[in-house]
C-alpha cells in the first residue's frame, strides 16, 4: 500500500490490472505490440509482492520492458510475416512481353501481353513510351499493373 495525492494505492492491483491491460491490447492488435509492457508489469508485480519502494518497481517495469523488447523483437520481426510466398504473376518477372496497346505513363495508357494473358503495363520511367507490338521486358509487379522497360 503507497499513499499518492492523499489516495492509498495497492501498487500489486495496479500492477495486475496493467498486466491484464496489456494482454488484452497485445490479443486485440495484430503482430506483437504490447507483450512486452506485460512482461515488465509482472517483474513490477514480483518486485511489489516482496516489498519493494515504488521507485523500484518503477524502475524494474522499465528496464525489464525495455530489455524484453530489444531482445526479443528483433527475432520475432525475423520469424513473424517474414515468409513471402511467390505467386504465379512473379515467375512473370524478367520475360518478355508484347505492348498490345501505347504505353504511355503520363496519359495513364498502356497494356501488354504474356502468355496470352492481357495486363495493364506501365513504363519504368514516365519519359518512355512503347508502341504496338514493341518487345518489353517485365521488370516487376506493382498490384495489377507490369512495369516494363524496352527490351535490348
Amino acid at each position: 500500500m503507497i499513499e499518492i495525492g492523499g489516495f492509498v494505492v495497492n501498487m500489486l492491483a495496479v500492477w495486475l490490472v496493467l498486466i491484464v491491460v496489456f494482454l488484452i491490447l497485445e490479443a486485440a492488435i495484430p503482430g506483437l505490440t504490447s507483450i512486452w509492457f506485460a512482461l515488465g508489469s509482472l517483474a513490477a508485480l514480483v518486485a511489489a509482492a516482496v516489498g519493494a519502494p515504488l521507485w523500484l518497481q518503477v524502475l524494474w517495469f522499465f528496464v525489464v520492458s525495455i530489455a524484453a523488447l530489444a531482445f526479443t523483437r528483433p527475432l520475432v520481426k525475423k520469424y513473424i510475416n517474414s515468409k513471402v510466398q511467390p505467386t504465379n504473376a512473379d515467375m512473370m518477372i524478367g520475360r518478355e512481353c508484347i505492348a498490345t496497346e501505347k504505353i504511355d505513363n503520363l496519359m495513364g495508357t498502356g497494356a501488354a501481353s504474356i502468355d496470352g494473358k492481357e495486363w495493364t503495363a506501365r513504363m519504368e520511367s514516365d519519359d518512355i513510351k512503347a508502341e504496338v507490338g514493341d518487345r518489353l521486358k517485365i521488370l516487376k509487379i506493382e498490384g495489377v499493373k507490369i512495369i516494363v522497360r524496352p527490351e535490348k
